[in-house]
């Protein structure tokens, strides 16, 4: 983990997989989602939240996947962390680390300003 192997295994295989499926290797195209999910009693408060819309206390994980759902990147977070507040920083490191994509899809919890945020990196 310290030398970055686990991430270059990954990102190889994803590109293997990719090329068998008849694709680039690279992604061009994302997906970009958010989910709830209850946290044990166990994890420590200062990483658990209350996702008031979900109704779900607990953590976040908040996920890119190219189009055939494979991981691209992933953050956790607490669950009252919205997701457009998440998307930028996790956006941010998808154009650093995935320069090939240039579209990412996303539903309507992805609106306001983040739309213009995009629209201007």
């Amino acid at each position: 983990r310290e030398h970055g192997l686990i991430a270059e295994f990954h990102d190889r295989l994803r590109g293997k997989v990719r090329e068998r499926e008849g694709r680039e290797a690279e992604p061009t195209a994302g997906i970009i989602d958010a989910q709830s999910v209850r946290a044990a009693a166990t994890v420590p408060a200062a990483s658990r939240g209350y996702d008031g819309g979900k109704k779900v206390p607990g953590r976040k994980r908040h996920i890119v996947t190219d189009t055939l759902g494979l991981l691209l990147l992933v953050a956790v977070t607490a669950a009252n962390i919205g997701d457009r507040d998440a998307a930028a920083g996790l956006l941010t490191r998808l154009r650093r680390l995935h320069r090939d994509i240039t579209v990412v899809w996303a539903d309507g919890g992805y609106t306001g300003d983040l739309v213009d945020w995009c629209r201007n990196k």
